[in-house]
């Protein structure tokens, strides 16, 4: 087999979990409704383009890549699947307390993840840091009942999500000019 050089499918994974979770969080944080934007690009984007994503980085042979882009893929299309379901007729929906949880067993894989992500550099774990934040935040707000909880999530989130579109940015740009333009804390 000739050898070729692989493309990094981390910008991609990056973009899809950060433009997806910066939407969901605007309504988190209650600057709008949830609406089909929010649904559509959780689907295809938060959870098909990881998914593909989590596939290639197993294509290269990184675990912890294909570990990340392959579960949050699936967190994102088991959240719409969690949202959807109830409204199509084929399954209860969920309590607070029920999604609480369901927020609060992400947060412990997320915790784990950034453990790992500590060998990696500075920009993921921000990524990481900040989304077991968001995941903590948002199982409290819904353990608790607490909207304005549920409002600091959002805004954390926010945070969150534009943090990894910026290490996908800054992994393409870099990339490009063959040297670090954009910092990540190698």
């Amino acid at each position: 087999m000739q050898n070729c050089k692989l493309a990094n499918p981390g910008p991609l994974g990056l973009m899809g979990f950060g433009m997806t979770t910066i939407l969901l969080n605007l309504h988190n944080a209650g600057v709008f409704p949830m609406t089909a934007v929010i649904i559509s690009m959780g689907i295809f984007f938060g959870g098909m383009a990881q998914l593909l994503a989590g596939l290639l980085e197993y294509r290269k042979g990184n675990t912890f890549g294909m570990t990340a882009f392959l579960s949050y893929g699936a967190f994102w299309l088991s959240l719409i699947g969690i949202l959807l379901l109830p409204k199509m007729g084929l399954a209860d929906a969920c309590s607070p307390e029920q999604l609480g949880v369901y927020l609060a067993l992400w947060g412990c894989f997320t915790l784990l993840m950034f453990i790992g992500s500590l060998k990696h550099n500075r920009a993921l774990q921000i990524v990481f840091g900040s989304l077991t934040l968001l995941f903590i935040l948002l199982a409290a707000g819904n353990l608790s009942g607490s909207v304005m909880l549920l409002r600091i999530a959002g805004i954390e989130g926010i945070f969150c999500g534009a943090s990894a579109i910026y290490l996908a940015m800054a992994e393409v740009i870099n990339e490009q000019y063959g040297y670090a333009l954009l910092p990540i804390g190698e």
